[in-house]
């Protein structure tokens, strides 16, 4: 979520509470239990309004760590947050609130709540406002605060963050190991079998109680591997990166793995990392978080690599090592410019049946189920649409792409577009291909992987446009498809040229065109109209 450049609020933002959290007929907020407080309580306090839903993922996963802040400031008294719901339902509002320990706009009031939307500019979701005692906006970078600094950021000021990485660069330029593997409490990690072991007097775990000297991490290489151990990706790359690990090591090859623990179970913890060969940090260490942040950890699983001089070579291996296995090793530049030249190589040759055909999985499915060979598709335009039952914004797009789908089709028929489904369960996968009138890959396929490490799919929904002849036309056909539907195609450049040309020529003979098209585009902004992105749900 963007909000003033820098993240600094305009100092000329302050805001009377009364005025913007009250009306004619309401002076109070709700708690959860429907107690009701009257806004004028929060006088003289530092107030969050907290813009998030219940159907938002990233607001589900950052709602916990807000929860545990609050609490722990919850003593000072001086800290109130304020929940501004963006669900479409009370009963779905009611659930999410009943997590919450603050205050929130009753649901009943969406005038109010859609005024907040306005006159904070949310775009996205979650979304976080601080305004300190004299309703002043300190920031509207409250969800990065919280989830990059945690309590730390408290009181959650530019100055604050600014002290905190100040502190956090003289750590890294004198002692950059220790800044990464230690914290102000723990000074070692540990290993598998459950020792302790110190980063102060030794650093590097070697096999059975061995333990090396720091100076004897120089000139090695050293790889930080951010991970849930149940997390079904994972549980899928952490084999691979075991196999180049002790290959790597059976060679004499000076290269260490530090795991960066994000289990939600203790237990689960335990009995995942008592199989693995190498260290990790204790579980639930806060220093995961810092780690996290610093190497701008998108999502798991991250392989980022320390190099011999302490600097980061790489921020993430994973697809690297997944593709080319040891061939990765030592990670340096000049390695991944080999292996960069060796991928273009790999697209440029690239046709449908290379990304679509592996072993026997050489069909997709029909609507009647029967399997339909991947050499029938060969030669015709294809998109692919990677989408989930679960995700409200591709359950709002689907139905503009069937109509869109079903256009195209009538006009071309050497055209067809395959679901990648990224559900749950068959069920949710099932209900949600009845509503699509294309092909799909079956539930669960192997291929899945392959195709959203190829196109580097970080979100839902994605569109991709494949030529006759196999080769990429672009990732973002899901744009071009909101804009222009059916229009758009064959979603090539040489199309939107064409698209562009005509819509200048229309605006050079009809000026208004312009206004009526943004007037347009204004009245479709729904709360459905959200992508899910990393860490936000933000305004298609």
């Amino acid at each position: 979520m963007e909000g003033q450049d820098d993240g600094v609020a305009e100092q000329s933002q302050q805001h009377e509470l009364q005025s913007i959290l009250s009306c004619s007929d309401r002076d109070f907020l709700i708690r959860n239990n429907d107690d009701q407080v009257k806004v004028d309580n929060l006088k003289g306090k530092k107030v969050g309004l907290y813009f998030s839903a219940s159907w938002c993922g990233p607001c589900q996963q950052f709602t916990p760590n807000l929860v545990e802040v609050y609490n722990e400031l919850s003593a000072k008294g001086d800290f109130e947050i304020v929940f501004v719901s963006a669900d479409q339902d009370e009963e779905a509002f009611k659930g999410y609130f009943s997590k919450m320990p603050w205050l929130a706009i009753p649901f009943s009031d969406s005038n109010m709540r859609d005024q907040l939307d306005e006159l904070f500019k949310v775009m996205g979701i979650p979304y976080l406002v601080i305004l300190d005692e004299n309703g002043k906006v300190t920031t509207e970078d409250g969800v990065e605060f919280i989830r990059d600094y945690g309590v730390d950021a408290y009181p959650f000021t530019q100055e604050r963050i600014k002290e905190i990485k100040e502190e956090e660069e003289k750590v890294k330029r004198e002692q950059p190991l220790k800044f990464i593997l230690a914290s102000r409490s723990r000074d070692f990690v540990i290993s598998a079998n459950g020792n302790k072991v110190s980063i102060r007097a030794v650093i590097k775990y070697c096999g059975a109680n061995s333990l090396v000297s720091i100076s004897e991490l120089k000139g090695k290489t050293i790889g930080l591997y951010f991970a849930e151990s149940s997390y079904k990706k994972c549980v899928k790359f952490t084999p691979k990166l075991v196999e180049v690990y002790e290959t790597l090591k059976a060679k004499g090859e000076k290269f260490e793995v530090v795991m960066i623990p994000f289990d939600d179970d203790e237990e689960s913890f335990n009995q995942c990392f008592e199989k693995m060969p190498w260290l990790s940090l204790p579980y639930d260490d806060k220093s995961c978080v810092k780690l996290a942040r610093y190497f701008e950890i998108p999502t798991i699983p991250v392989l980022a690599i320390i190099g011999p001089d302490g600097r980061t070579l790489q921020s993430d291996v994973v697809e690297a090592i997944e593709e080319h296995g040891t061939e990765t090793y030592p990670f340096t530049p000049e390695k991944f410019s080999e292996l960069e030249e060796k991928d273009k190589a790999k697209r440029d040759a690239q046709t449908l049946e290379s990304i679509l055909v592996s072993g026997d999985l050489d069909f997709v499915i029909g609507k009647d189920g029967d399997k339909v060979p991947i050499s029938d598709l060969v030669g015709k335009n294809i998109l692919l649409y990677f989408s989930a039952h679960w995700c409200p914004p591709c359950r709002a797009f689907t139905p503009k792409l069937v109509e869109t789908y079903h256009q195209i089709k009538a006009k071309d028929d050497a055209f067809e577009l395959i679901f990648i489904s990224s559900d749950r369960d068959q069920t949710s996968f099932d209900e949600y291909y009845s509503e699509m009138p294309w092909l799909a890959l079956p539930f669960e396929d192997e291929r899945k992987e392959y195709l959203d490490r190829i196109f580097k799919v970080q979100g839902i929904p994605t569109l991709v446009a494949i030529g006759p002849t196999g080769r990429t036309v672009t990732t973002e056909a899901r744009k071009l498809v909101m804009y222009h539907g059916a229009d758009a195609y064959p979603f090539t450049e040489a199309r939107l040229k064409e698209i562009e040309e005509a819509e200048d020529e229309e605006m050079a003979n009809d000026p208004t065109e312009g206004d009526k098209e943004d007037n347009a585009e204004e009245g479709t902004k729904t709360k459905e109209g959200y992508v899910c992105d990393g860490d936000v749900c933000h305004k298609a």
